[in-house]
């Protein structure tokens, strides 16, 4: 069984990932969305990792060969955990690409067994970010064109109870 891990911080989830989330779908038996908590920012996100990894479930519901997990420790190790192959990884810039390049080239360093894809973004979504999504949230913007429709309340609510408290 070839699995594969789409690892990220999905903070919230966004219309772009989900676009990589289903072309990776159809390329191995069984794709993880992994949460990543990243130590410095564990305290900063809008979702906390429990919450992310919910969201991410409600989204990808109806996606069989999807799941949806959390890891805090490095992508290498967890992949070898999970027995996976290949990470995917979503592209919209040229100046992802440098970044993602560089952590692939360590990535197989600690795991020689695992190879990275990279998946260019489709060109309706190479500006959505989870940051720009939390902005727009913060400012009362229409968030259909960004977020799943699942979650556009949960992403509002977040940011009301923000805002409030």
């Amino acid at each position: 069984m070839k699995t594969a891990i789409y690892p990220g911080s999905f903070d919230p989830i966004t219309l772009g990932h989900l676009n990589i989330i289903k072309r990776a779908a159809v390329c191995f038996d069984k794709l993880i969305v992994c949460v990543m908590v990243n130590s410095e920012k564990v305290n900063r996100g809008l979702f906390t990792p429990e919450e992310r990894v919910e969201l991410i479930r409600r989204v990808v519901a109806k996606l069989p060969n999807v799941e949806a997990d959390c890891s805090s420790t490095l992508i290498a190790e967890y992949a070898r955990q999970k027995r996976a192959c290949t990470l995917v990884k979503g592209l919209r810039a040229v100046s992802d690409y440098e970044n993602e390049l560089q952590m692939a080239l360590i990535n197989r360093k600690l795991n020689p067994r695992l190879e990275t894809m990279f998946l260019p973004s489709s060109a309706k979504y190479t500006y959505v970010s989870s940051s720009m999504v939390k902005e727009m949230a913060r400012y009362g913007a229409e968030l259909s064109d960004f977020v799943p429709r699942e979650i556009i309340g949960d992403v509002q609510r977040k940011m009301d109870s923000r805002r409030d408290g």
